[in-house]
């Protein structure tokens, strides 16, 4: 096995306390003999929820040598606040200890910048590796055997079960419900997240008519009691009887009958889209990432693909799916479909000539007209959000999840993260608050006859919560904030960017057709690049940063192929290796002149040398 670093892994602390371990403080000396994978992960963050789902079956088939650790690490802060790490934990169906770690103490002793980032320490409490994006289940689950099988013959493994303590179920009608749908019968069905299934309620929104899907985790068409879902969210009408479901982590859409309640699949395969991935042709051979919300636009079914900050659509006459808008790029950027950029986006509302969109990283509204063209009514980027009405180029918002369309033309937005839910209005350009109060509302529909009436998902309250709509905006005092991230330090003038990236072992670059790598470089605001902009093929640049601008962040993506290095194999498997990352930078005589950003795809000993190094991600990588 390859020689790693020995650096003694720092203590875990965190203010908020442990949950999932029935109440016991936990300590590295008390995982000392296990094999001990730290998640450093923030519950809005798609890709942190996606390394959830990829390390279940490496939890499962390792439980009695390996203890993960849920290092809860906030980014907004309604994420500090501890009931809504609680909540987080049951809602994803966290199967380990998690730490909540509000002031981010943890975080910097491990010198983490990207959510997530992952970081193994062996039996006897040394970091040997640490990754940063998603996509590392494999790579760390070979180390894990390697881990075993040294410490196994040194005696210094544990074996036998962790310290994961399974909370107690709540008899609640629903569990975290996502989003709601009025059926043209007068009842409305809701996506029963946490219990993977669809609940119909009756026309008073509480009696319970049926449940569709057996309520176990699982990717299986079928009957109403027999079919299963993975953490469905977003639901539209496809025709008058038939509903489309956005199966979130099953990545997939599906179709649900509503005379029988039976269940097929309309588009996906169940795995994940990957950058290098297919992204148009038939809709059951094409991979989708986290679609969240669904909606009819156009003759299409629109899709909110959160796990790739693109839209999507499914066109149920061809039965094909294609992407609509979106680069893949994590950001605010407006314009045609093919070069705007989003965050997330998890909430849609169609209306005769624009789909709205909810784009919660960036805690923006957006929408897109009928040409395709990307606009922003409210929000400003990833790093500012909070809780201020008003103008909408000053307004604010906090990591929403829903938009409805309401009857005067005007939008309801969702915001979750401040318990609220606005109306923006188009006409006047001004945001009000409707409601306060609320518990992580992620999600509307109107209701009542004169359709006056507003139903409001609390997903946190595990109900649907009537309101009426009001004659005037209730007033709250403008709050803002920015993310907690603390900027790095550059120097103005030129800074050099190095991507460092090597092909993992067995592979070499893949230079068949042309260059295997590329790197794309942008800046907000974009005078903050006076040089350096744009894509080229080589992973190092030298940038020029603007002096007259003392703040703003860099934006960079960077893709490298490489292939099975076999001559005696003539179809080698090939890869594509991509991160994003937003790094904000402050500029400053005593800055650093060099920027290194760690491209995965590193062998762990190389990982092992530079990973507690890393500087400069700020946002998740995106796949």
């Amino acid at each position: 096995m390859a020689k790693r670093a020995r650096v003694r892994a720092p203590e875990l602390v965190g203010k908020g306390g442990w949950l999932n371990t029935g109440g016991k403080e936990l300590t590295l000396a008390d995982l000392r003999g296990k094999c001990v994978i730290v998640d450093f992960w923030t519950f809005c963050c798609v890709n942190c929820l996606h390394v959830l789902d990829e390390l279940r079956e490496l939890e499962e088939k390792h439980r009695d040598t390996v203890v993960i650790i849920g290092m809860h690490s906030p980014k907004f802060v309604h994420e500090a606040e501890h009931q809504a790490v609680v909540d987080a934990v049951e809602r994803y169906g966290v199967e380990h200890p998690v730490l909540d770690d509000p002031e981010l103490t943890t975080w910097k002793q491990y010198a983490v910048r990207a959510w997530p980032t992952l970081v193994v320490i062996d039996p006897e409490g040394y970091v040997v590796a640490q990754h940063a994006g998603e996509g590392h289940a494999h790579a760390i689950e070979r180390l894990v055997a390697e881990l075993e099988a040294e410490h196994a013959a040194k005696g210094t493994l544990r074996r036998g079960d962790g310290p994961y303590v399974p909370p107690e179920p709540e008899p609640t009608v629903l569990r975290f419900p996502g989003k709601a749908l009025p059926l043209p019968g007068g009842t409305f069905l809701v996506s029963d997240t946490t219990r993977h299934q669809l609940v119909e309620l009756a026309e008073d929104a509480e009696t319970v008519v049926r449940r569709i899907g057996s309520g176990t985790r699982g990717f299986a068409d079928g009957a109403a009691g027999a079919a299963t879902f993975n953490e469905p969210q977003g639901l539209a009408l496809l025709d008058e009887s038939s509903v489309v479901v956005a199966d979130t982590v099953n990545h997939a859409l599906r179709r649900v009958d509503l005379a029988s309640g039976a269940v097929t699949t309309l588009a996906g395969t169940g795995k994940q889209w990957w950058q290098g991935s297919a992204a148009t042709g038939p809709a059951r051979e094409v991979d989708l990432s986290s679609p969240w919300d669904v909606a009819l636009f156009g003759g299409k079914v629109w899709i909110a693909m959160a796990g790739v900050h693109q839209l999507w659509v499914y066109d149920p006459a061809a039965d094909t799916v294609a992407v609509a808008a979106g680069t893949t790029n994590e950001g605010l950027v407006d314009g045609p479909g093919d070069q705007a950029w989003f965050a997330q986006p998890s909430g849609l509302a169609a209306t005769a000539d624009r789909l709205w969109v909810a784009d919660s990283e960036t805690s923006a509204l957006r929408w897109v007209d009928l040409d395709g063209q990307v606009h922003t009514a409210v929000g400003t980027g990833l790093f500012d959000f909070g809780h201020r009405d008003g103008a909408a180029e000053q307004a604010l918002l906090q990591h929403p999840l829903g938009v409805t369309a309401l009857p005067d033309g005007s939008v309801a937005v969702a915001d979750t993260y401040n318990h609220a839910l606005r109306r923006y209005d188009p006409a006047t350009g001004e945001v009000t608050t409707l409601a306060t109060d609320l518990r992580e509302p992620s999600d509307a529909v109107l209701a009542g006859e004169d359709g006056a009436d507003i139903l409001v998902v609390e997903s946190a309250r595990h109900r649907l919560t009537r309101l009426r709509l009001p004659e005037e905006a209730v007033r709250v005092a403008g709050v803002a904030h920015r993310t907690q991230r603390a900027a790095t330090d550059v120097v103005p003038g030129e800074l050099r960017l190095d991507v460092v990236f090597q092909a993992p072992a067995g592979q070499k670059l893949d230079t068949r057709y042309g260059p295997s790598t590329r790197l794309l470089v942008s800046a907000t605001p974009p005078e903050l690049l006076l040089k350096g902009a744009g894509a080229d093929p080589e992973l190092s640049r030298t940038l020029e940063l603007n002096p007259a601008v003392p703040q703003g962040v860099l934006h960079v993506s960077a893709m490298a192929a490489s292939c099975d290095d076999d001559p005696a194999n003539p179809y080698p498997a090939c890869h594509v290796h991509q991160q994003d990352w937003g790094v904000p930078v402050h500029l400053t005589a005593t800055g650093t002149d060099r920027l290194p950003l760690v491209l995965a795809g590193m062998d762990e000993a190389e990982t092992d040398e530079r990973g507690m190094d890393e500087t400069g991600m700020d946002e998740a990588p995106t796949p």
